[in-house]
């Protein structure tokens, strides 16, 4: 099969198209021929050599992906050859197929396309995961999103809404602000132009929010904790501001406030499986009733893998980037 390869650590220019063997399929495992997968932040940390993929991950690149089942292991009852999944990886989803525990396969939500389908396992059990098994937020309650316009963060604006909280988030243009109030945020907050901590104090009546999910790390840490409601949680799933900071004990006694981290491909796979289940309970009644949808900005074939993360990295994007395989565009026809 061919494989996306991160030849060398290094720039977008060292993901490579290359003819691979294919993955080796484990009794509690099915073979995915891969119809999408999309881009995480993860990938363009792991092409640069900042993030090893976890003891006995494929080597390549791609936390999701959507496709056909083309075999099963043979301890494998719930799905058959020939199914329409999409599945949580802990690698290689850049590639024309690949193997995955069963338990972290999920049938295709009805009212999705195969194709945009890639996109939602990372986001899904990201979100669900963090903002509603860890942080517990629940109906009535305000949460806080940075980065409204992400991948994540259009799906945590959508399925918080759906779950009846108050949503604001941060984002750094106007164009994505417009775009997260159209999905259904509340409040929309210029992270460039605004001080996030002012505006949730005064759209909160200065309580604050229960709930933030946070993917700058330090350099939003305190400014979070400032921001946070009496027993408010914030889990931090993301360091792009930085990794290491000092904070104000202070700040945390008096309101009861619970700082969390968590990172979903490090997780066992029976961690990873009881995820996947409440999100299929939870997350897809809200897909297939269009209430939550796969928000997809553009699509690149798997051989402009290289373009697809320059994109990435500008962060001029909305929601996630698909890397589609061509060879199955061909014999659709």
């Amino acid at each position: 099969m061919k494989a996306i390869v991160i030849t060398t650590p290094g720039g977008p220019e060292v993901l490579q198209l290359q003819e691979v063997d294919d993955p080796e399929v484990k009794d509690d495992e099915v073979l995915i021929r891969v119809r999408a997968t999309a881009l995480n932040r993860a990938d363009t940390l792991q092409r640069k050599g900042s993030y090893a993929p976890p003891k006995g991950a494929s080597p390549y690149p791609g936390l999701e992906c959507s496709g056909t089942i083309e075999s099963v292991g043979k301890n494998v009852s719930r799905w058959k050859v020939g199914d329409q999944v999409c599945a949580l990886l802990s690698g290689g989803g850049y590639a024309e197929k690949v193997a995955v525990p069963a338990g972290q396969v999920l049938p295709i939500p009805d009212g999705v396309s195969l194709k945009d389908a890639g996109g939602l396992p990372e986001v899904a059990c990201t979100v669900w995961s963090t903002v509603f098994m860890m942080s517990r937020l629940s109906a009535g309650e305000t949460f806080l999103v940075h980065g409204g316009s992400s991948g994540i963060g259009t799906f945590a604006i959508q399925i918080a809404k759906c779950q009846g909280a108050k949503v604001l988030v941060t984002a750094g243009s106007e164009e994505k602000l417009a775009f997260c109030k159209n999905l259904g945020a509340d409040v929309c907050i210029n992270y460039k132009t605004e001080d996030f901590i002012a505006r949730v104090k005064e759209e909160t009546c200065g309580k604050g929010v229960d709930v933030i999910l946070d993917c700058v790390g330090a350099a939003y840490l305190q400014q979070n904790l400032d921001s946070l409601n009496f027993d408010g949680r914030l889990c931090i799933i993301g360091f792009q501001g930085g990794a290491v900071a000092e904070i104000k004990l202070s700040s945390l006694l008096p309101k009861r406030l619970t700082v969390q981290g968590a990172a979903l491909r490090p997780r066992s796979p029976e961690n990873k499986a009881m995820i996947v289940k409440e999100v299929e309970k939870n997350v897809w009644p809200a897909i297939e009733t269009g209430k939550v949808k796969p928000i997809i900005y553009k699509e690149f074939s798997l051989s402009e893998a290289a373009e697809a993360h320059r994109l990435m990295e500008s962060s001029t994007h909305i929601g996630k980037i698909l890397l589609v395989c061509e060879h199955l565009v061909r014999s659709h026809h």
